[in-house]
């Protein structure tokens, strides 16, 4: 109820009692007092309509800037995070205080699996997003994310999305090296990087086309017991629990890959290096256009690339700045940098 309105009803309710009191009241004192007794009545109201329209006034997101991370970070010991994530979610209360739809969790798997596993490994619980990458042998590739609301067909559908970006990024790569004029050493060289980046970009595509073992971790939401259940099955590396997390478009998962073993470290390339950021050119003008897509290089992590949430249903929410991450066998995800080609 606004300010006014309620001054308006106190009005309303308090002075036709006040009046007739005072018309019943005859001598001068009396009447004096009434009044008196009106006046601070009033005010009191006037103060009290005051404070409650000043309490009432809608507070602000508190959370906003928050981020929680869940996961391992560059330099983190690999067997470390998989004993602490065992100890939280064995440590985990049967009914947490948490939301009524469960506890969010971060699922690491042991191996790559391809979309149809999936549903064997997480089909009993609620997933909201995988992570996928190409495990192309020696080379970086882009980890990708991919809502998932439904397994495996949203999966299947969003690697369907990543295979068309990836076919044009390799068309634009081919643009690139085609377009590259001189036979100096420079030249060579930036020809050849421009080659290898569309021979990456060509590798993913085809892999994701045929829905290829390439996911190696989920975000779920269920209930402890439920979780406790899918950290028990064969595929499963870790179940991290997070009942610290509330809003998945505030938090950042960063997911061990299943080739680090040992500790988090940055990438090993061993193929050739892709082109070089556009900071990174050498002086001589280069007349290439521009990739319509900007993919991670070789040398610095890739980026994170989201597919859209299908429309079916309601997608889960995603980290509104989502990290960068380290894309080789030996790499994880890591702090947001800005998208650069990869290979």
């Amino acid at each position: 109820m606004r300010a006014g309105n309620l001054l308006r009803q106190l009005d309303q309710r308090l002075l036709p009692p006040l009046t007739r009191a005072v018309a019943r009241l005859g001598d001068r004192s009396a009447r004096s007092g009434v009044l008196s007794w009106a006046a601070v009545l009033s005010a009191a109201a006037v103060l009290g309509t005051a404070v409650w329209a000043v309490d009432d006034t809608p507070v602000g997101d508190r959370t906003v800037g928050e981020v929680t991370r869940v996961g391992v970070a560059d330099g983190d010991s690999v067997p470390g995070y998989l004993r602490s994530a065992a100890a939280d979610l064995a440590a985990l209360p049967a009914s947490p205080p948490a939301a009524e739809g469960g506890t969010y969790a971060l699922v690491t798997l042991d191996a790559y699996l391809p979309p149809q596993r999936l549903a064997t490994v997480l089909g009993d619980v609620g997933v909201s997003t995988v992570f996928g990458r190409v495990p192309l042998p020696g080379r970086q590739t882009e980890i990708v994310k991919i809502p998932a609301l439904r397994v495996p067909d949203d999966v299947v559908a969003g690697m369907e999305q990543v295979a068309a970006r990836k076919e044009t990024e390799a068309a634009d790569y081919r643009a690139r090296a085609a377009a590259v004029d001189g036979d100096g050493v420079g030249e060579r060289e930036l020809r050849e990087q421009y080659a290898g980046g569309a021979e990456v970009a060509a590798a993913e595509a085809a892999a994701y086309r045929t829905g290829c073992a390439c996911v190696y971790a989920a975000v779920v939401r269920a209930t402890p017991v439920a979780l406790r259940g899918v950290a028990a099955r064969p595929d499963v590396r870790a179940v991290d629990p997070a009942p610290e997390v509330y809003r998945l478009d505030r938090t950042v998962f960063t997911p061990p890959l299943p080739e680090q073993r040992d500790v988090v470290r940055p990438p090993a390339d061993t193929g050739p290096s892709p082109a070089p950021t556009r900071s990174e050119r050498p002086a001589p003008m280069i007349s290439a256009p521009a990739p319509s897509t900007p993919v991670g290089e070789s040398s610095e992590p890739a980026p994170v690339v989201t597919i859209p949430s299908p429309e079916p249903s309601k997608p889960e929410p995603t980290e509104s700045a989502p990290p960068s991450v380290t894309t080789s066998p030996d790499a994880t995800l890591a702090e947001p940098s800005p998208p650069s080609p990869s290979s």
